[in-house]
Formats: structure tokens, C-alpha cells, sequence
């Protein structure tokens, strides 16, 4: 079965709050109604309770309390806010597949994608776009895990390693998680850009289509890893240069840095409380 009869005959696929779906189409929107906006928020009492416990995380909302949507709005701005509900909504809208750690699932992207607004204004980018990239990344693994959970499970004991992982994935499934990940990307109304890379992550330069976004996806994997490997030395050696140099990025700076991304996770229990 191809992944698009997989997606339209599936019964179980996540869905969204309505006003997660206006706030994704509202990308690249310049007479998008904040305030019309805002009331649908404050309007879902579930979605406002989570996004202000992430909004008053030290990460996010800083030394000001902030107390409603509207504050929301005042203190972080729309873009900002619009980042929180939707990785409020993603984290909502999946149900925990059997035998799959939803709660290390979502930590991992919250982290990526944290890794992702850190590296989006040395690449010149949006942070909040990227941060978005970062968070949707992986879905596609999940949705494999909804779809197709004993293959899934199978696969993932067989491979750990992302692009090997995505190779058998291929090989057995006919598609692999960064298909499944754009192609619900794309059903749920991102915008291109995202769409594509999500679906470039693993080839961010070979890949012709590939847009930025997905250079900084592979970059701040590649920090995950490194910053829970022993070998830390050795693996820096390996550092992705030339996926660097493509975001004008100097990689020994980048290198001499890496120390800000230790904590990066540490407002995860705001996001998954």
C-alpha cells in the first residue's frame, strides 16, 4: 500500500485543534488576525493552560509573568506564541503507540528543535520557523509507529542510526519516516518550505530542492548526538562542514560553541506537564 492510501484509508491519524490548523496556515499571512487569533486560543482551555506553563518557562517567557493569551501576545509576540501553541497541539494530537516512549519522543524533538532555533539566526533564518522544522522533524517516525507498529518496531531494533533507519524503512515499507513526516506536513497545510525540509533532513546538500531548513534539521541532530556521546573528541572530528558551509555558518566557531546546547532541554516538563 503507498503512503498516500496508507494516510487516506488510516482511521487512527492525529488531528489537530482548529485554531493549531488556522495558526499553520497563517505562516507567510501578513493580514493574519491576532487578536481574532488570540481569542480562539484563550477560547480552548486545555491548549491556553499548557502554552502558558510554557510561556512562563524560564526558557521562553524570561522574568515577566505572564498570565493570558493576550500577554502571550505582548511579551513573546504572535510568532513567538504561535511556536508554543503549535508544539502544544503536536505534542496533544498523537496518542502513545504500543511500546513507544511517546514521553523520549517528543523530548528528543523539543531538543532538536531548541538545537534548531539556536543555529536559525547564525544561518540568517527564522528561529521560530526553524524551531517548528525541528519539532515536526521526526513525526514521520511516529506516524510510522500509528500506521505500521509491528514493522515499525522491528525496524527500529534493527537500525538506531537515522539514514539507515530510513533505508530499511524504504526497503520494507515503501517509504520512509521523512516522506511520512512531509507527507503529514503537507496534509496538515505547512508551509512548503517546512514540507520540504522535513523531507531533505537526511540529504540537506545532495537533495535539489532541499531548503535551508533542512541543513540546520541535519546540523542540530548531529549535536544531539555528539552532546550525548562519550567519545566527544572523536566525534567532533566528524562534524558535517560542508552541510555547514552551505548555511555560511564557520564550523569552528559553530564548534567552539557547542557548549550553549548542553541545556537546551531543560523546560521540557512545561511542554509535556
Amino acid at each position: 500500500m503507498s503512503l498516500q492510501s496508507l494516510l487516506d484509508n488510516a482511521q487512527q491519524l492525529p488531528s489537530i485543534p482548529k485554531v493549531v490548523q488556522e495558526l499553520i496556515e497563517s505562516f507567510g499571512d501578513p493580514d493574519v488576525n491576532i487578536d481574532e487569533i488570540a481569542k480562539k486560543i484563550a477560547a480552548d482551555q486545555a491548549l491556553t493552560a499548557k502554552v502558558l506553563r510554557m510561556a512562563n518557562s524560564a526558557r521562553f517567557g524570561g522574568n515577566r509573568k505572564v498570565g493570558s493569551v493576550n500577554d502571550a501576545v505582548v511579551v513573546l509576540g504572535f510568532n513567538a506564541l504561535r511556536t508554543l501553541v503549535l508544539a502544544s497541539g503536536l505534542t496533544s494530537a498523537f496518542k502513545a503507540p504500543e511500546h513507544f516512549d511517546l514521553r523520549q519522543f517528543w523530548k528528543n524533538s523539543f531538543t532538536v528543535a531548541s538545537l534548531c532555533k539556536w543555529l536559525a539566526p547564525k544561518a540568517k533564518l527564522d528561529r521560530e520557523v526553524a524551531f517548528t522544522c525541528g519539532m515536526m522533524h521526526n513525526v514521520g517516525s511516529l506516524l510510522i509507529h500509528l500506521l505500521k507498529p509491528e514493522q515499525a518496531q522491528s525496524i527500529d531494533h534493527q537500525e538506531q542510526q537515522s539514514s539507515a533507519r530510513a533505508a530499511r524503512q524504504s526497503d520494507q515499507l515503501g517509504f520512509d519516516f521523512t516522506e511520512a513526516g512531509s507527507a503529514l506536513a503537507e496534509r496538515w497545510k505547512f508551509p512548503n518550505e517546512m514540507v520540504i525540509a522535513i523531507r531533505a533532513q537526511l540529504t540537506p546538500i545532495s537533495n535539489a530542492d532541499a531548503s535551508p531548513y533542512a541543513a540546520v534539521i541535519y546540523l542540530a541532530n548531529f549535536i544531539l548526538n555528539l552532546n550525548a556521546c562519550e567519545h566527544r573528541d572523536a566525534m567532533i572530528e566528524e562534524f558535517p562542514r560542508d552541510v555547514a558551509h552551505a548555511l555560511n555558518i564557520d564550523a569552528d566557531a559553530l564548534i567552539a560553541s557547542l557548549d550553549e546546547t548542553q541545556a537546551l532541554d531543560d523546560d521540557m516538563d512545561a511542554l509535556l506537564g
